[in-house]
């Protein structure tokens, strides 16, 4: 607990580094990458160019301190950056290197503002945080039973294009089994090492086939450049270089983005695009064990050549003759039957698909952070209780929710 003594300049604190949020956490990377050039190993390049990264710091550090007696609020939160911390080997002696840069950073931007007593409040609440976190990473490491950094490297048995810009690949230890146990919605880290001999990047991929298979699937989409994110370095190396017979470096399986498969309450999952993949996880795990719960799967895409695992989803939804589907095309192509190959033109709304009930329901969301928000507040304007809502997202989470 935060001391009585540090407590009003974290309160008084916390508006005005929120303000300089952004500028504290770029001087921090810089520095920190300055002094420790081969941490750049752990962090997603593609995020830190885009400023993402820096955002992600920033909202996570402000949003620890302004609800630090709020274990309720907090619980969740720290536990998706516990998972997210594992699956890229973060170990406690990482945190004296990022609590140092960090309150040199928030010192540096402050200038005469951050006096003594106020760096030693944010030096308590800092040290409180990594003290969480590295008791709940070493009991993570524990269960799963991998060494921080741990990687198995794994044989590619298959590859499959599966619709624009996406292919799946499926994987196997080097005598043909499963490489392990996961959750339906869970994720691996995979690595790859560039021409550089000290350039590796570790990226994230969500499982999306069920656990009872003897291999592991990942599906990736090529991620091109935008105007202000560089392309995608690893999914276009997998995409240009990983073949059947390859070899790949791939974490255990993390993530605390599981959906309760028992019960008999609806279970609603929402996506958008490559975001179906823990829900393909999800819905291919009901399938194998005859689930009777009821279903519903809102999808959301492009069109029909970007509809991401279809042959997958159908075949899960043979089994589940429940399963309630609702697909919009957001721009159908001449091609695409309404009705047969999606229901809705536009943009999702939920209004008509959700349960009768849709506050007695339980609700899974993976996509793009825009595509969650909108689908988060049209959740909560149905009546749904934000407790019975769940996201998973691609990238470091904002963490607007704890951040008011």
């Amino acid at each position: 607990m935060l001391s009585a003594t540090s407590r009003p300049y974290i309160d008084a604190s916390v508006p005005v580094l929120r303000e300089h949020g952004h500028t504290i956490t770029r001087q921090f990377y810089q520095n920190m990458f300055a002094a420790h050039p081969e941490l750049h190993n752990l962090f997603n390049l593609g995020n830190q160019a885009s400023g993402v990264q820096q955002q992600s710091l920033a909202a996570a550090v402000f949003a620890y301190a302004a609800n630090i007696d709020n274990a309720a609020a907090l619980a969740p939160v720290l536990e998706r950056i516990v998972h997210k911390h594992a699956a890229v080997g973060i170990v406690p002696a990482h945190y004296p290197i990022v609590g140092r840069h960090l309150l040199g950073a928030i010192q540096q931007v402050l200038g005469d503002a951050a006096t003594p007593a106020l760096m030693a409040a944010w030096d308590e609440a800092y040290w409180l945080l990594a003290g969480e976190l590295i008791a709940a990473e070493a009991r993570l490491y524990q269960t799963v039973g991998q060494a921080p950094g741990a990687l198995q490297t794994l044989r590619v048995v298959a590859r499959e294009d599966d619709s624009a810009n996406v292919v799946s690949w499926y994987l196997q230890t080097a005598d043909g089994r499963s490489p392990g146990a996961f959750a339906p919605g869970q994720y691996v880290s995979v690595a790859v090492q560039f021409d550089h001999p000290t350039v590796r990047q570790l990226r994230q991929y969500s499982l999306s086939d069920h656990p009872a298979q003897p291999h592991w699937r990942i599906t990736v989409k090529r991620e091109a450049g935008q105007a202000d994110t560089p392309a995608g370095r690893v999914s276009n190396w997998l995409h240009s270089h990983l073949h059947v017979g390859d070899s790949l470096p791939v974490s255990a399986a993390f993530g605390d983005f599981q959906p309760q498969l028992d019960g008999d309450t609806p279970l609603v999952l929402i996506s958008a695009g490559v975001g179906v993949t823990p829900m393909t996880a999800v819905l291919a795990s009901l399938a194998a064990q005859g689930s009777p719960r009821p279903l519903h799967w809102l999808h959301a895409c492009r069109d029909g050549q970007h509809q991401v695992l279809r042959s997958a989803i159908d075949q899960a939804a043979a089994q589940l003759p429940q399963l309630q589907r609702s697909v919009w095309y957001e721009t159908p192509q001449a091609s695409d039957q309404q009705g047969k190959d999606y229901q809705h033109a536009g943009r999702m709304q939920l209004a008509g698909v959700l349960p009768a009930q849709p506050a007695n329901a339980q609700y899974y969301l993976c996509g793009p952070a825009a595509f969650m928000r909108a689908q988060w507040q049209a959740l909560l304007a149905h009546g749904v209780p934000m407790q019975q809502i769940q996201r998973e997202v691609f990238g470091p989470e904002l963490l607007e929710h704890l951040l008011g």
